[in-house]
């Protein structure tokens, strides 16, 4: 059992680690207006993969794995709404020629866009649909008991590092805070990123 979820957390780390719209949402969040809206958008993301979690454990991953059509709308879905935050991020996330932050997200809005983008992330979808159901044993008890714990423990890690992204980005950004041409060139670096991400997402 212990080395079975060694195997787990080390696989999760893995996973999570290497970017992907979650963290590619908190790095953009957490440069363009700094660490506490970084960590807003990690609370936003672990709810988002609580609502996974949830999902699975009361088996409609089994019923997206046995709908090609489902899981073809989560996906779609995400991807579109990716390109809808590049469009946004392209619009909103320049500064002037003064200097001056155009108006921010509101923090409910910022914690709301995190939700959406982990519950319509295809990499946690597929993680929960084909990763996670590997370390549930049937000869150990209760499903929906072992998933919950699963993914409770992915949800822990994920706050973990997506914190530090957070702390990082949010630093880094502080730092360029008076460097205009910096943000300018973040303005499309940040957009086209979830643009790609959206199309990539889409045709995958």
């Amino acid at each position: 059992m212990s080395s079975s979820i060694g195997v787990f957390v080390a696989a999760s780390l893995a996973l999570l680690i290497v970017p992907g719209p979650a963290v590619l949402y908190i790095v953009g969040r957490s440069l363009r207006q700094g660490r506490a809206a970084g960590f807003l958008s990690v609370l936003g993301i672990c709810t988002g993969t609580l609502f996974h979690v949830v999902a699975a454990a009361l088996g409609l991953t089994a019923v997206l794995r046995a709908s090609p059509f489902a899981f073809s709308t989560i996906r779609y879905a995400g991807a579109a709404y990716l390109v809808w935050l590049g469009a946004q991020a392209f619009r909103n996330g320049e500064r002037s020629v003064e200097g001056e932050w155009l108006p921010r997200d509101e923090p409910f809005q910022i914690f709301r866009q995190g939700v959406l983008v982990n519950v319509l992330n295809p990499k946690t979808a597929l993680f929960f649909l084909a990763f996670l159901p590997q370390f549930v044993d049937p000869s150990r008890g209760a499903l929906a008991r072992q998933v919950l714990f699963l993914g409770g423990l992915f949800v822990l890690l994920s706050l973990v590092s997506d914190s530090a992204y957070a702390f990082l980005a949010g630093t880094f950004g502080q730092y360029l805070h008076g460097h205009a041409r910096f943000w300018r060139a973040q303005r499309y670096v940040t957009s086209g990123i979830f643009v790609a991400l959206g199309l990539i997402a889409a045709l995958a």
